[in-house]
């Protein structure tokens, strides 16, 4: 038996750090996928919570700090009161946050 405490069985701890890290600390293909998954119609706000650690206001300040002026306004109009990028909007039958041949 160790004596640590034993990690969240939903997240890994280096996810958790992450997260409080400064994104310029960030690796650049964890900062890829946060705007990968934040541009696709299907993923959730819940889904970059879950597997990064962000809320959607940060994943929204990430954005605007990533992408060029036009992209971010393009986007935020884009996701602006669509109801799949929210788990409470989507409809009952869609229980998952990726494609089933998408890769995990």
């Amino acid at each position: 038996m160790s004596d640590e405490t034993p990690r969240p069985p939903h997240r890994p701890t280096d996810q958790v750090k992450r997260a409080s890290l400064p994104w310029k600390d960030w690796p650049e293909e964890d900062l890829d996928r946060v705007i990968q998954m934040a541009w696709e119609d299907r993923t959730p706000f819940e889904a970059i919570e879950w597997q990064f650690g962000l809320k959607e206001n940060d994943v929204r300040a990430l954005m605007r700090r990533y992408l060029k002026r036009k992209s971010f306004e393009m986007w935020r109009k884009r996701v602006k009161g669509m109801g799949t990028k929210h788990a409470a909007k989507r409809p009952d039958d869609v229980q998952r946050f990726r494609a089933p041949d998408q890769r995990p």
